[in-house]
């Protein structure tokens, strides 16, 4: 796992000392459960080989990709493409979905029928990415189209295709507040709403 070495690997012996026993956790099999993992274009992985989808800008600007981690106590082991030489990568990948699609997360309809939040897990903003999940929020909201916005990890903020300017102005102002308060120590992933349309990212709108 020497990705997340270089990456976390600074001058703390404690720190490394936890990583270190997590990432033999992780080559023992104790710690399995590998899940996506969202992160911004600039994210530092990219430069050391993680494995990634690009999921908003091209392989020479990303905006939005999502890599893949074993979810350890204290960190994210991510995957590069040294040590998945001796794995099938669909499979993997698989995996990571399927776990996601098992992640439970509690749903907050803050308007019935116009705006729900899913937030304070580790996976939250990741369960855009779960087909199951958001047909689900397509049900809840009455749409089958659907404006999410995930500012940082560990939370999204759903609203239905409506035209209610009152709603979406709050909508926008709630997303702007939250892209803007690293309070809580959450990390940014992206200031824009994504489109969603049966269940699957079709776009997204710029703020």
């Amino acid at each position: 796992m020497n990705l997340f070495k270089r990456i976390f690997g600074k001058e703390d012996r404690a720190k490394d000392k936890v990583v270190n026993e997590e990432i033999d956790k992780v080559e023992s099999g104790e710690i399995h459960l590998i899940y996506p993992i969202l992160k911004p274009g600039d994210w530092i992985g990219l430069k050391y080989g993680a494995v990634k989808k690009i999921i908003l800008g091209s392989e020479g600007q990303p905006q939005l990709v999502v890599g893949y981690g074993y979810d350890a106590p204290e960190n994210f082991i991510f995957l590069n493409e040294d040590n998945i030489k001796d794995k099938n990568l669909d499979d993997v990948i698989a995996e990571a979905y399927q776990n996601l699609d098992n992640y439970k997360v509690d749903i907050n309809e803050v308007m019935p029928r116009k705006v729900a939040i899913v937030d304070g897990m580790d996976f939250c903003a990741e369960k855009i990415l779960s087909k199951k999940f958001m047909l689900e929020m397509h049900q809840l909201l009455g749409s089958n189209e659907l404006l999410v916005s995930i500012p940082r990890r560990r939370c999204m903020m759903i609203t239905s295709a409506q035209d209610d300017p009152a709603v979406m102005e709050q909508f926008k102002t709630v997303h702007l507040k939250t892209w803007g308060d690293d309070s809580y120590g959450n990390a940014p992933i992206i200031n824009l709403y994504f489109e969603v349309k049966d269940g699957e990212i079709t776009g997204h709108q710029e703020i």
